[in-house]
This record gives structure tokens, sequence and C-alpha cells, in this order.
């Protein structure tokens, strides 16, 4: 819901970094990998009840995250195949920090991490099944026309979602009830995208069945 108002102030504190990494001849995909290893070195943290670390290498998972795509765009190196790597990464990135703090406390932790997970698909596979026909439909998308794959709109993306995981490590006590009240926000999620993506497909088929083609007009069937 926050992204399209974050995203345009983050851009250009990103640009000088951009421009560094370019002349360093970085890859984007190179750095999607590097942002993933940064991402993953806090679950072992998170484990060891190091929250403070596992906050800090949060933070770079996000801030790389940001840099690749910026990169990609700058060098023109945008691609599927970025596009690919990179949702892929982001999603068990996601995936893992629930995780991280179910091995730190599992009597606690544990189901309100395997609820949350649960969401996490819900959402994800809400996002990625309506972007499959979205591409191929060539639907429009104004508010993310630099995204590789395609975003349907929910209350809970990737801003809320950092800003809870933030509040996580900030507050590890009361992982149980932050972790069930994203995860009921991330059911309002999952329906929204549901019905949201089911009608816009749709109206889509029904307004492309109802058209006439004007070579059609006058013949007989």
């Amino acid at each position: 819901m926050l992204d399209r108002f974050i995203t345009p102030v983050i851009k250009p504190l990103l640009a000088p970094v951009v421009l560094l990494l370019d002349k360093k001849n970085v890859h984007p995909d190179q750095l999607t990998l590097v942002g993933f290893g940064f991402g993953m070195l806090a679950v072992p943290l998170l484990a060891l009840q190091l929250w403070y670390g596992a906050l800090f290498f949060i933070a770079l998972n996000r801030i790389v995250d940001g840099l690749d795509g910026a990169l990609a765009r700058h060098q023109k190196h945008t691609s599927a195949a970025g596009g690919y790597l990179d949702i892929c990464v982001d999603f068990l990135f996601y995936a893992a920090i629930p995780l991280g703090f179910a091995l730190a406390n599992p009597t606690e932790n544990a189901l309100a991490a395997a609820v949350l997970l649960t969401v996490f698909i819900g959402t994800g596979s809400s996002f990625l099944a309506f972007a499959i026909p979205a591409e191929k439909l060539h639907l429009p998308r104004p508010q993310f026309a630099n995204k590789s794959f395609y975003f349907l709109n929910g209350l809970t993306e990737g801003t809320e979602t950092i800003a809870f995981f933030v509040a996580f490590c900030l507050w590890p006590a009361y992982f149980p009830e932050l972790a069930y009240s994203f995860a009921f926000l991330g059911a309002i999620t999952i329906f929204t995208r549901i019905h949201g993506g089911y009608h816009t497909l749709k109206n889509h088929t029904l307004k492309k069945n109802t058209s006439v083609n004007p070579s059609q007009r006058g013949k007989s069937t």
C-alpha cells in the first residue's frame, strides 16, 4: 500500500550509489545475489536471538534490493531473467525471517511463524498467479511501469513487510502478537488481490469477447 509513495522518495537517494556501482562494472544480478546473502545471514542471528545484528542484515538486504533494480535500469540490463531471480530470492528472504524467529523460541513463536508463512504463501501466489495472465494480456500497470513483474496492489506490500520485520527485531518478545496482526492484514491483501485479480481478468475477457471486429460487420454468421 505504501510502496507507491516510498519508491519515489528512495529513488533519488540511490542514484549516487548506482553511478558508483556502474563505474565498478557491477552487474545487477551480482548485486541481487549479494543482497540475498545479506538477508540469509539474518536467520542464524535471529536463531541466536541477536536481534540488532539480524536487523542490520535485514536492512542491508533491503538497501541492496533497491539498488539492483535501479542499477539494471541505469545500465539498460533489465531482463526477464533478472526480474525472475530478484522475485525468487525476495520471497525466500521474506519466508526465512519468520523461520528465524521460530528457531529462536519454538515454544512461543512457532505457531505464529507458521500462520505468517501461510499468509505469505497466499500473498505471494495471488501476486505471481495474476502476473502471468496480466503480462500475457498486456494489462496496464502505470504505478509500477519499471517492474519486471506485474504488481497487483495490496494492503501489505514490501514497505509494510519490512516495517513489521523491523518491529519483530525491536520487540522480539511480542513476535506472536505482531505476527498475528500482520497475518490478519495479509489475509485482507489475499482477499482483495484474488477478488480484484479475478474480476480484472474476467472483465478484460468479456470486453475482448464482446468487442466487434469492424471487418466482420455486415457479415452473416
